[in-house]
């Protein structure tokens, strides 16, 4: 379904490039799956509005032809954000964007085009809007259900019912590239906890700008970079351990710290990959030691709150608690000394959370399979088994290959026959 509307996104005006290559990541942006604000996401609960979530990182521009580090123009920008000019490219490609750029006259007469994360993100929201709703008009045997389409900030949120389950997607319109960003050529010269386990081809193959601006930025024209599909060939050298302990944080600090918005989970990440460098590769093996690991992460969260620093991982000289307020970081660890102080009972609390949004799931599921007259986007056949089977397929894909990187490759002329990779595999 995705891949199909993706072609005909394509069509509308074709800006998008004509064989893209997306990303899909396992959560969603809430989940602290990409470095993305969370102030202006609208709050989805699992159980209450879905079942499954993802992210799908989709490239407006390409940069894919350049064998050296990739300089960006940072100027005007905080630490790990960019303005990005359509100088880099063809003629053609800023005729098609022109309308979702940002206008800068020189005194030399030149007129310079500032790629636009926020008019990027409107044209997006705005174009899906059009295709699901010829989608719409004529529905076809076994297609899902759209139950929410929203813009949140700069994603789009889309949540479509498939079979019996619900799948929220966070649409991420990024500009894509090969290689690696000059800025973080340094980072490349240390030590990691990487080193002898995967190679530096495979770290550094590629990362984007998405589009989020930092806290004094301009947000026109600011883009973030993020290094997600780096992160994702990261995880496959961290313990199961340390994730299940990641995890089970996570899970703690996601409503506790909610309020005022300040920590999310990409910041726990980023701890965690910081702590893998710091501790023996022995130590962090230790397939018992999840507990020990999560007083850790605690501990850690802790120090950086109280200390007002955060680093981020791939470009350390951008501290991404320098915004907050010291009131904030005292109240914040004043309530992560509760939990450390008592870390059993708030994960206790935690799991019964996680065991009532499922309980709310499957009873949401059993009314449907009782009560649920056919879908006005289907046939009237039953449809909702093998809708299952896709969506716990598209799970299950997920899930089976931690660490590794899932592309999509779309040809929008042909949206019968797309590619997934897994790696280097292709299915």
């Amino acid at each position: 379904f995705f891949l199909s509307f993706s072609g005909m996104v394509q069509k509308l005006d074709q800006k998008l490039p004509v064989a893209n290559e997306y990303l899909l990541l396992s959560g969603g942006v809430r989940e602290g799956v990409v470095d993305i604000d969370l102030d202006e996401l609208n709050v989805y609960a699992r159980g209450t509005d879905y079942d499954m979530d993802f992210t799908l990182l989709v490239p407006a521009l390409k940069l894919h032809d350049r064998n050296q580090p990739v300089t960006l123009d940072m100027r005007h920008s905080a630490l790990c954000h960019s303005w990005l000019s359509l100088r880099l490219f063809d003629e053609g490609t800023i005729s098609k964007w022109k309308d979702c750029c940002t206008i800068v006259d020189h005194i030399n007469g030149a007129t310079n085009y500032f790629f636009s994360p926020t008019k990027v993100a409107d044209w997006f929201y705005d174009s899906i809007s059009i295709v699901l709703s010829e989608i719409q008009k004529k529905p076809q045997r076994g297609m899902p259900k759209v139950e929410k389409v929203e813009k949140n900030g700069t994603i789009i949120s889309i949540i479509l019912g498939v079979g019996s389950s619900r799948m929220l997607y966070d649409i991420v319109p990024v500009v894509s590239f090969k290689g690696w960003p000059a800025v973080a050529q340094s980072w490349l010269m240390e030590n990691h906890f990487w080193d002898g386990k995967i190679t530096e081809e495979e770290v550094i193959s590629g990362f984007y700008l998405v589009p989020a601006c930092s806290y004094k930025g301009k947000k026109d024209n600011e883009w973030r970079l993020s290094f997600a599909r780096s992160e994702v060939q990261l995880k496959k050298c961290i313990s199961s351990s340390l994730m299940q302990a990641y995890q089970a944080c996570k899970a703690i600090i996601i409503k506790l710290l909610s309020r005022p918005k300040a920590i999310s989970p990409y910041h726990l990440r980023s701890m965690m990959l910081w702590a893998c460098d710091r501790l023996p590769a022995n130590y962090l093996a230790q397939e018992d030691y999840a507990a020990h690991f999560l007083l850790g992460l605690i501990d850690d969260l802790q120090h950086c709150l109280v200390n007002k620093m955060c680093p981020n991982y791939f470009i350390p000289q951008c501290n991404m608690l320098e915004h907050l307020s010291e009131e904030t970081v005292m109240l914040h660890a004043r309530k992560l000394s509760s939990v450390r102080s008592d870390p059993t009972e708030h994960l206790r609390t935690a799991i019964e959370h996680v065991k009532a949004a499922n309980r709310l799931t499957l009873e949401l599921q059993r009314r449907g399979s009782t009560t649920s007259s056919p879908s006005p986007q289907s046939d009237g056949g039953d449809t909702n088994q093998p809708d299952d089977r896709l969506a716990k397929k598209l799970q299950q894909l997920v899930t089976e290959n931690p660490g590794k990187s899932i592309s999509v490759f779309i040809n929008p002329d042909d949206v019968t026959r797309p590619h997934f990779r897994i790696d280097d595999k292709f299915f």
